[in-house]
């Protein structure tokens, strides 16, 4: 017996989901979403352990956007719960404010030197204002050139180069000008309009938003495990575009994550949900699940976090590296694809090698879901 669907979407993150959702009930298709993994919700998957205690399984999702559209979208699938998240690094012994700003600046400078710093910053770039510490760097202010390089070796070195395993230099400007110095006292990670997390977790938010009777969901199945007797008119695959060509034009490079979860006897565990290690240990990141769930009780969860090589078929590919190089090579692949598989749609994190924000693939999604 055959059976017959209008589009196949391989990946069950959220390029995979908001696409199955928008064609299945907007579009009145008929589809089938796969995932090779055995469960829905890609990186943002979160469960709950053997005490209770919900977690991020893949690492601290914090949702956060300034698309009304996206909040819109996400807003018929979830109840939401304010949360800003706050970091903080350890830096000469001190735990200081990161992104790193004018509380780090006061926090770690003698107090006439910081002063005159500050006044620097604001006068040079406006209050306010986040400054890649790059482009710090290269400023006509003795003063300031000698704090962008001491930001530069005491929080950005490190961390980028455990992080990617590169130095800032060999990689894109895109990646650098996300970790910037901020001219400001907000100690919040995001200055985004709308920062929430989803009340009862991401994994409940997947399973409500493919709740359709036109969405067929297959998990722990890859698209080669789909039979002839499984047809479609259309795929949308959302995982990686080297590894759907078979690597014939090589490997786009990724970088991976190790985690090590670790639960303590006790209400709480650090002073805010997030504290990073730039210079010392080989981990990046510690961060307290229940800063992010506001689930406290008498135990606590910490996810600590190992950036690691990826090894396809051995690590979970998480971040594109951004280099010149690797960016020719997939628009290779995307020349490959336009010639021998036009019939399919490459998106997501993987599929377009772009370093997206969740907010940013939700909204790639609908805007595929709309020109369909």
């Amino acid at each position: 017996m055959r059976t017959h669907y209008d589009v196949l979407i391989v990946g069950a993150g959220f390029t995979g989901a908001v696409l199955a959702e928008r064609l299945a009930s907007e579009r009145g298709l008929r589809v089938l979403l796969i995932d090779r993994r055995d469960h829905v919700g890609g990186n943002a998957h979160d469960r709950r352990d053997a005490d209770g205690i919900l977690h991020h399984r893949y690492g601290p999702h914090i949702f956060h956007t300034n698309s009304r559209a996206v909040v819109d979208h996400l807003s018929r699938f979830t109840e939401w719960m304010p949360y800003e998240h706050r970091a903080v690094g350890l830096i000469d012994g001190r735990l200081v404010p990161i992104p790193f700003n004018l509380t780090s600046l006061a926090m770690l400078f003698p107090a006439a030197e910081a002063q005159r710093l500050t006044r620097l910053l604001i006068e040079t770039h406006g209050i306010d204002r986040k400054v890649p510490i790059l482009a710090l760097r290269d400023s006509p202010e003795a003063g300031l050139r000698d704090l962008a390089e001491f930001i530069y070796a005491n929080v950005f070195l490190g961390y980028t180069k455990k992080q990617w395993g590169l130095t800032p230099e060999e990689l894109s400007p895109s990646v650098t000008s996300r970790v910037p110095v901020h001219v400001s006292y907000d100690d919040r990670y995001f200055q985004d309009e709308f920062q929430s997390m989803p009340r009862h977790g991401y994994t409940r938010l997947f399973e409500r938003m493919i709740d359709h009777p036109g969405i067929h969901l297959s998990l722990n199945t890859r698209l080669a495990d789909i039979g002839s007797g499984t047809t479609w008119d259309r795929l949308i695959h959302t995982g990686a575009i080297d590894e759907f060509f078979d690597y014939a034009l090589g490997e786009l490079p990724y970088r991976s994550l190790r985690f090590e979860f670790e639960t303590y006897r006790q209400r709480r565990h650090q002073p805010v949900a997030q504290v990073n290690y730039p210079v010392d240990r080989d981990f990046t990141r510690i961060t307290e699940m229940a800063h992010l769930t506001q689930e406290w009780g008498d135990r606590t969860m910490v996810a600590i976090e190992y950036p690691i090589p990826h090894r396809p078929g051995l690590t979970e590919p998480y971040y594109p590296v951004p280099r010149d190089e690797n960016l020719a090579l997939h628009d290779r692949y995307l020349e490959l694809a336009r010639r021998e598989a036009p019939e399919v749609t490459f998106c997501g994190r993987l599929g377009d090698y772009r370093y997206y924000n969740m907010d940013q693939a939700i909204a790639r999604a609908l805007t595929i879901a709309r020109k369909w």
